[in-house]
């Protein structure tokens, strides 16, 4: 089992949300994006085990052009949906968000995609018939909401050598290689992936850096199974925030070869630290937690937000707490003794 499909861990469900049972649950509209991996075939599975746990849906919608997304969600809560069942990766579920955000409304999350880092957070499984068994079950989470430059984000935004991965993540090579997509772009970019410089403005504190990466979390996990930080909860209130510094600068040794293997032997060891989730330990990782981030970038730097490219440094990244609300698996019952 790939890193991508790992089930959630008793871990996850220990710093996830709190749940509560909703009450009134309203009608359901569900919208899968038939362009993520495993969309088309997902499609009718979802309408199969949603019907079997007794969840009628006012619309249903197999979306192939994922620019309609947006259109097709107001349209659907104009008609009166309380409840938006969005199958798709976390680009879609990300797109989704930035219409939901201040209505009355739930999500509910049918992970499709190649990271599915969204759902991993939240604990929910990573089949079609156990995420509508999420959503049947009828269990709830406030969740914060990340903003950079004011366009929502859930997992994390990033600059550097993710943002250089995901504009290798094409579809076809997503479609190609599934759940290896991400491994793959990674590994052919690590050897080009220069070092940048950049000035951070935080709550408390202001860093100039040469790095290789920066990383704002909201949620716990990016890049496909990736660690924020181990602490990091989707309702804590707090950007978790990690750069990789870059050894070649330090010494002097930027643009050399002997610089070049010394910045891609970090960015190695970091990346099977990342996994474990105590990357923080590394010399080379800075760590911070914080409500607000204001990043600068030299050269200017594209950002990445949950796996799509948004726009281009200087951003702003501040944080709607208990912004939205999604489905999430009941609550571990208590161990009896």
């Amino acid at each position: 089992m790939s890193p991508a499909e790992e089930e959630p861990t008793l871990e996850t469900a220990l710093i996830a949300p709190p749940r509560r049972r909703a009450l009134e649950e309203g009608p359901a509209v569900l919208v899968v994006n038939t362009k993520s991996r495993s969309g088309k075939e997902a499609f009718e599975k979802a309408l199969e085990a949603l019907a079997a746990r007794g969840i009628p849906l006012l619309r249903s919608h197999a979306l192939s052009r994922p620019q309609r997304l947006r259109p097709l969600l107001d349209e659907a809560m104009a008609l009166g949906a309380r409840r938006i069942l969005v199958g798709g990766g976390d680009g879609t579920v990300s797109c989704a968000v930035s219409c939901l955000l201040g209505r009355d409304v739930t999500l509910g999350v049918v992970p499709l995609g190649t990271g599915n880092d969204f759902a991993r957070s939240l604990g929910i499984p990573p089949s079609v018939e156990a995420a509508c068994e999420v959503i049947a079950q009828g269990y709830t989470a406030r969740v914060d909401v990340g903003l950079a430059n004011g366009r929502p984000f859930l997992n994390a935004s990033s600059l550097g050598l993710t943002t250089a991965i995901a504009r290798r993540l094409t579809k076809r090579l997503k479609q190609k290689m599934g759940k290896l997509a991400y491994s793959v772009a990674a590994a052919t970019q690590i050897w080009e992936h220069r070092p940048f410089r950049v000035r951070i403005q935080a709550d408390t504190q202001s860093l100039e850096l040469e790095v290789l990466q920066l990383v704002v979390g909201n949620g716990r996990y990016h890049g496909a199974g990736n660690m924020v930080a181990p602490d990091a909860a989707l309702d804590d209130r707090r950007l978790h925030v990690y750069a990789i510094t870059a050894p070649s600068a330090d010494k002097g040794r930027e643009g050399t070869g002997l610089g070049q293997l010394e910045d891609v032997a970090t960015l190695a060891r970091v990346a099977l630290s990342l996994r474990r989730g105590d990357h923080a330990e590394h010399p080379a990782v800075t760590s911070l937690r914080t409500s607000r981030l204001y990043v600068e970038a030299e050269p200017v730097q594209e950002v990445n937000a949950d796996g799509e490219l948004i726009g281009r440094t200087p951003m702003l990244f501040e944080l709607v707490p208990a912004a939205l609300r999604v489905y999430a698996p009941a609550p571990e019952e208590p161990t009896a003794h």
